[in-house]
């Protein structure tokens, strides 16, 4: 296996628009990458892969201005730039968007005034007044333009993920856009959105736009893409026609070894029903939802982006303020008015949105993985123990592989495959019950994906009751006992996973085969 970089000659054999040169950047206690080139060319869609912690995020960070204390040089149109801030890197066409939606949108501004807040802030410097009018009119004219079915005049706070997402590629593109970098855009979209925004990408890259795709999803890649960078703990390890290099070789780029066995095989035995979800009502959202789970089960949730998994999911931890329904745990009724109730019970969720809901990404390491805990490191009710709440966050942090320079590093420095570990680990320490899972390996790559289901089916091993909510199918069928299928806020489907298939879920996913 290379452990160097290795320089393609299959790449595209036009003059480059962009060329990064020899980049490298350190942050206190890593090096974060090291002498990395990377090229890519006008009119194509470029995939910037690799495992989470590989840098892929921290380059297109360098090439957008978010860091500007790199070292190594940055050409465009075959001339050297300067990109040491934001302004500089959107001046000369180069537009990034995020995986992490919510730090990126105003919430209680308009969709059109979110699409044109660059302008409007320009605008404002030059004459104090806003052409109302002329602002909507042109935010729909690009909403239009994508194919994006959303008011220019809704509120982003009232907006799904998947809008949300969709409103900030339309404010990307609204100014004159070259370079274009998608971070995970697909994460939040279900398979008709994602559609759509691969035939936006298509369209851009006729204009002559060049857009640089990371995402874990391989096969989007394969569909999306014309050229594949690949990287690994900080340098570049291949780049080549995407053609060129089939996805188990891609895996194996990016672990620097063969991928064994991605699905868990653990002996287990399985108990009796041990919690329960009866008439789980939230008005607009979920339907009257009916569900078990018995002692060392895995029970999926399936569904498209909307089906309202994360609803229930957040009904079921006391997170809905509107939501009724009678839950029942070893056969004793709850009272859950609150996510203080639920973790009271022995009730954790690792939630979807790990940066707004399950970390707190400007706290150390060892701060959020001892949170939901702190009273086992307290003396008489008050005096924390510094001592064991760093040994126990030590201890966690060796258990799952959470790649950190040490307890203190702090979760908005980790890769997101990192931070979601924080974010379970966290309550791998409370030691619950039941373990709710929503979308845990959204925006994870594959090799920390695998420590996520050793982790699952470990829980499982020791009894607990464990309910998975993903869209990914492949995920459900890969690890669950059961599935239950949702569709636009119903449990339309109970299978056993053994006995189905995808095709099957995905039939049911989408209101097929309902009477």
């Amino acid at each position: 296996m290379e452990t160097t970089a290795v320089t393609s000659t299959t790449l595209s054999t036009e003059a480059p628009l962009l060329q990064m040169k020899h980049i490298s950047i350190s942050f206190p206690g890593v090096k974060a990458l090291t002498d990395v080139d990377f090229q890519t060319t006008a009119g194509t869609a470029h995939a910037l892969i690799g495992a989470n912690g590989a840098g892929k995020s921290t380059l297109m960070k360098i090439l957008s201005g978010a860091y500007n204390h790199y070292e190594g040089e940055i050409w465009l149109d075959g001339r050297e730039v300067q990109i040491r801030s934001p302004k500089e890197a959107k001046d000369l066409g180069i537009q990034i968007v995020y995986q992490e939606v919510d730090t990126a949108l105003i919430p209680n501004l308009t969709v059109g005034e979110n699409i044109m807040l660059d302008r409007t802030v320009h605008d404002m410097g030059r004459r104090h007044l806003i052409r109302w009018k002329e602002l909507y009119q042109e935010a729909e004219s690009i909403l239009a333009r994508m194919n994006i079915r959303v008011s220019g005049k809704k509120l982003i706070s009232e907006l799904t993920l998947a809008e949300k997402q969709m409103v900030l590629i339309a404010r990307a593109v609204s100014k004159q856009c070259r370079i274009l970098v998608l971070d995970e855009p697909t994460a939040p979209l279900s398979h008709s959105e994602t559609e759509q925004l691969f035939k936006l990408v298509r369209k851009l890259k006729e204009d002559g736009v060049s857009i640089i795709f990371i995402s874990h999803r391989l096969p989007e890649l394969y569909e999306i893409c014309d050229e594949i960078t690949i990287m690994r703990d900080g340098q570049l390890v291949k780049s080549d026609r995407i053609a060129n290099i089939d996805q188990p070789k891609v895996v194996e780029y990016m672990l620097g070894a063969k991928m064994d066995q991605q699905f868990p095989r653990i002996e287990r035995e399985i108990g009796p029903t041990w919690f329960e979800v009866n008439n789980m009502l939230d008005s607009g959202k979920i339907n009257g939802v009916n569900l078990h789970i018995r002692q060392g089960e895995i029970v999926g949730l399936a569904g498209l982006v909307g089906a309202g998994k994360t609803e229930l999911c957040r009904a079921i931890f006391g997170a809905s303020d509107t939501s009724t329904g009678e839950i029942r745990l070893g056969g004793s009724k709850l009272r859950i008015r609150s996510p203080h109730d639920a973790v009271r019970y022995g009730i954790a969720l690792v939630p979807e949105e790990r940066r707004r809901e399950g970390v707190f990404v400007e706290e150390p390491v060892s701060v959020n993985l001892t949170a939901a805990v702190l009273s086992h490191f307290s003396k008489w009710g008050s005096w924390l123990s510094f001592g064991k709440e760093k040994q126990a966050a030590r201890e966690m942090i060796e258990r799952l592989g959470i790649k950190t320079p040490s307890e203190k590093a702090r979760v908005r420095n980790l890769s997101g495959g990192n931070q979601q570990k924080v974010a379970i680990g966290k309550w791998l320490l409370v030691d619950a019950d039941v373990y709710i899972f929503d979308e845990p390996t959204k925006g994870v790559d594959v090799g920390a994906k695998r420590d996520i289901f050793n982790l699952v089916a470990e829980l499982a091993k020791r009894g607990k009751c464990v309910l998975y909510a993903s869209s990914e199918l492949s995920e459900i069928v890969g690890i669950t006992d059961r599935v239950y299928v949702m569709y636009d806020g119903s449990i339309t489907k109970e299978l056993t996973t053994r006995s189905s298939h995808e095709e099957e879920i995905l039939l049911y996913c989408t209101g097929g085969g309902l009477t």
